[in-house]
Formats: structure tokens, C-alpha cells, sequence
């Protein structure tokens, strides 16, 4: 690591796209009391409290994917001996000339914390210093507004964590948001334990026709009684979502190539024998892939998205497997 970085008056450590840390400055490792050789090469998730790997799995892993940027999240780290030290980190995924990695960038809140907590004993004292003293009134309520507005500031980031919904409105499912932070979870479950799993992607055929024929209305329930067939069918590891319009997507965990063709198959047939709300009749063209070594989250979904198209141009209304096309 250039020395410039490793004497950064703030931690600084880079990983890799499975979130391996693979770099880590002076000053993060004075911080924490860790050796150098007790984090290289061990997952970035070792440092962080339990809280803080939620928010990781419920914010940060999904809008890395989807933003390549994170800023200014309020986590707390843990040092050798378990001790929190809060921190605001920003993280962005950059490119070398020889690699693609992330870097995080933390900065210690301990003293702002502190801070904060000498202020609120102040305000107590000036509580009781004023208690009797009606003439001070307006400078005691005035100095606790200001209090108060500094404590909202400290705790504003994580505020947008508890709007974040992970539903679709339309048809209840997952939407994908939820989608993404589970097939993370998928990835580096297999990285670090080799555990399979498989991705479908679903498109009804011919949607436009229904729209066009019966209405929005009418398509939207199409839309809805697909997804709580896909729920139906999902299993305990499994998440069913919807992608984008009339595009669903299943992750089957703990599911490898023969398996997951074959729930794909079951559901065509499924699909093809309901009787649909004022339709009538309705297929659905399905392409299927498996997570395999040095595969990432988007080449799983581009390889499932290429057997599906395959499925439309051989007649749709049935399955395609990805691993049988090449």
C-alpha cells in the first residue's frame, strides 16, 4: 500500500468484489489492535458488530450493486477485544489497470459521540441550574433546541434505513431490491461454503396482448396470481420477486443444474393449467442458470436472461437451460 494512504488520519482498507479484504492501512489496524495477517484475505464483515452487518445486507450490499457508491453510513466496527468503535464510512468500487476493487473509507465518530454526550450533561446541568429561575427561560429553551438539533444530525443516516420496503406493490412479492440483497447473500454463501443455487427468469407470453385486449386492469391481476403461484412454489431458501413488468424472477438455494430445471419444467406445466381471471389460458417462457466457479452476480443473471430469450425464440412455453446451451 503507497505510504501516503497507509498514514491516512482515517482507516482505509480495499477488498475485493466478494468483499475480501485484500489491503488495510496503518491506521485502521492502530484503531482496531489487528495484524495485518489477521484480515487479509478474511471477509470485511468480520469487523462489524451485528447491528451493523443488517444494515450491511439491508443498504449497503444492494445499492453497491445497483450505485457502485455508498456515503456517510454510520456502522460500528469492532476491535480484537469486541469493543464498538462507531464509525461513518463511504465505499465506492473502483478500477486499476490490473483489477476491479472496493474501497471503504472510515471515519471515527468516538470524539463527536463524546461530544454529544458532554452537551446532554450540560443540558441537565443547565436544567437544574435554572429550574427556579424563570428569567433564564428563554436561553434554556433556545440551548436545548440546539441540543436537540444536533442529536437528529447524528442519527439522520440511519433514519432512511427504516423507510426502505422490500415488497411489491402490486402483486405482495418481493420486489427487486430484495431480490438483489438476497442473491448477494447467495454469492457469497457460495464463495465461502460452496453452497449451489440456481436463478430463474420468467416473462408471460405475449403480456402486451393481454394489456392490449382486456385492459391494465385485467393485466394486473394476471401479474398478481403469477406471483403467489411463484410463492406458492417457493421454498424455504428460495425467493420469489417480481423483476420489472411482467418479468419475475426464483432463486432456488441449495439447488443445483438438474434440480433446478426440472422446478422450471414444474412450473410451465403449472402456469400452462390454471385457469386465469377473464384470459382464460396463459403460458410463461422460463431460461435457467447456475451459480458455477468465477461466475458474479451479474453473469448469473445474464446467462438465465440468455436462456430465456433462447425460450422465446424456440416457440416459448417452456424451459431453457443455460448450461445445455453452451
Amino acid at each position: 500500500m503507497d505510504s501516503r494512504l497507509s498514514q491516512l488520519p482515517c482507516g482505509y482498507i480495499e477488498t475485493d468484489m466478494q468483499y475480501t479484504i485484500i489491503n488495510v492501512n496503518e491506521t485502521f489496524l492502530v484503531w482496531t489492535n489487528f495484524k495485518r495477517e489477521d484480515l487479509i484475505g478474511k471477509h470485511i464483515e468480520k469487523l462489524f458488530s451485528s447491528s451493523s452487518k443488517l444494515i450491511f445486507h439491508s443498504y449497503l450490499y444492494p445499492n453497491m450493486s445497483i450505485y457502485r457508491l455508498v456515503d456517510e453510513l454510520f456502522i460500528h466496527v469492532q476491535n480484537t477485544e469486541g469493543q464498538t468503535i462507531p464509525c461513518l464510512v463511504n465505499v465506492k468500487q473502483l478500477q486499476s489497470e490490473e483489477e476491479v476493487f472496493v474501497s471503504f473509507v472510515f471515519m471515527s465518530m468516538k470524539k463527536r459521540i463524546d461530544y454529544e454526550r458532554e452537551v446532554r450533561h450540560a443540558k441537565k446541568l443547565l436544567e437544574e441550574a435554572y429550574k427556579e429561575k424563570t428569567i433564564a427561560f428563554e436561553d434554556l429553551h433556545r440551548i436545548n433546541k440546539e441540543i436537540e438539533k444536533k442529536q437528529e444530525q447524528l442519527i439522520c443516516i440511519n433514519e432512511e434505513l427504516k423507510e426502505i420496503s422490500n415488497t411489491d406493490n402490486l402483486t405482495g412479492i418481493a420486489n427487486r431490491r430484495w431480490f438483489q440483497q438476497q442473491l448477494t447473500h447467495h454469492v457469497i454463501k457460495y464463495n465461502q461454503e460452496g453452497v449451489p443455487f440456481s436463478l430463474l427468469v420468467l416473462d408471460i407470453d405475449h403480456f402486451k396482448q393481454v394489456n392490449d385486449t382486456y385492459g391494465h386492469a385485467v393485466g394486473d391481476l394476471v401479474l398478481a396470481q403469477l406471483a403467489l403461484i411463484l410463492n406458492t412454489a417457493a421454498r424455504e431458501n428460495d425467493t420469489a420477486a417480481r423483476f420489472g413488468g411482467e418479468e419475475f424472477v426464483l432463486l432456488l438455494g441449495e439447488t443445483a443444474e438438474d434440480e433446478a430445471i426440472q422446478i422450471a419444467q414444474n412450473l410451465n406445466i403449472k402456469i400452462e393449467q390454471t385457469i386465469w381471471p377473464t384470459i382464460g389460458r396463459m403460458t410463461v417462457s422460463i431460461g435457467c442458470a447456475t451459480f458455477k466457479e468465477g461466475d458474479t452476480e451479474k453473469s448469473i443473471f445474464e446467462h438465465a436472461d440468455e436462456a430465456l430469450y433462447a425460450t422465446k425464440r424456440n416457440g416459448r412455453n417452456h424451459a431453457t437451460q443455460y448450461e445445455l446451451m453452451t
